[in-house]
């Protein structure tokens, strides 16, 4: 037992870890561990297993990425639903590596998101309500699709400017719906969209032109579109979408109803003399 003790007492000094130990004495691991367990490895060997240990799991991560047995669909060409549907991913959604995630308080803008989805991959989202702000939130959890994703949205970006003039119309109404809104009273007739990105501003910007749609970015992260000619424009060329209201229960809503957005630029536009 004396000698059994001495050897393991030595191994350690030497820095080899328990399971070393154990392999090379080939005893019981608690009958090793009983006689090292107050002789401390190096600060080398414990950085070198921690740096192991870290490499073991980007390796697995790296081996399980992109792999789910829920297939989904590529899609090469761009038409007016895949357009849409990056663009809300975009615009008031997020892309990560495990995912894609939609919020919108709009639920014909929820369904919409979840209708075009179906064309490239079968599976339910994950559903959350945020009772306090009434905020939908739709979730996929894929990485692969999350990656493909990522990928065409990067792809959207950088090339709308050269897209067919139809699929311009739908990238704007994508912005719009999920970041604009319209401001109507005795003070202002305006169609506002915000963005935190301003070379999404600056994007949209040069879409609407191709509409001849005047607008100008004005801090706070803005575009804004004015005067009657514009709004007009901006009303039969891009609009919002059916279904998407103004929030009619905040604290500093002047309508005190959840009207559409359209129906308030109508009302607006009507308003002039």
């Amino acid at each position: 037992m004396n000698n059994f003790k001495q050897q393991c007492v030595v191994l350690r000094s030497q820095d080899h870890t328990l399971p070393e130990i154990v392999k090379i004495t080939g005893r019981p691991k608690t009958s090793v561990y009983f006689h090292i367990r107050d002789i401390p490895l190096s600060t080398q060997k414990l950085r070198m297993i921690q740096d192991a240990s870290r490499t073991r799991i980007i390796r697995m991560s790296e081996n399980r990425k992109g792999k789910s047995s829920r297939s989904f669909k590529e899609f090469s060409t761009w038409n007016t639903n895949m357009v849409l549907l990056i663009s809300h991913f975009l615009f008031d959604g997020e892309i990560n590596t495990h995912g894609c995630i939609y919020n919108n308080r709009s639920t014909s803008l929820i369904k919409r998101v979840e209708t075009i989805m179906k064309e490239i991959y079968d599976f339910e989202p994950t559903r959350y309500c945020n009772k306090s702000t009434g905020v939908l939130r739709i979730s996929y959890f894929n990485v692969a699709l999350a990656a493909h994703i990522k990928k065409k949205s990067q792809e959207l970006f950088s090339n709308v400017n050269t897209f067919p003039k139809h699929l311009k119309r739908e990238f704007l109404r994508a912005f719009f719906d999920d970041e604009g809104c319209m401001n109507f009273n005795n003070r202002s007739r305006r169609v506002r969209g915000y963005q935190k990105d301003t070379s999404v501003l600056e994007t949209i910007k040069i879409l609407l032109l191709d509409f001849d749609i005047g607008s100008s970015i004005q801090k706070p992260n803005e575009v804004v579109i004015v005067g009657k000619e514009n709004l007009q424009k901006f009303q039969k060329e891009i609009n919002f979408s059916p279904g998407v209201c103004i929030n009619g229960n905040r604290s500093n809503s002047i309508w005190k109803q959840n009207l559409e957005k359209r129906e308030i630029l109508e009302r607006a536009i009507a308003s002039y003399q």
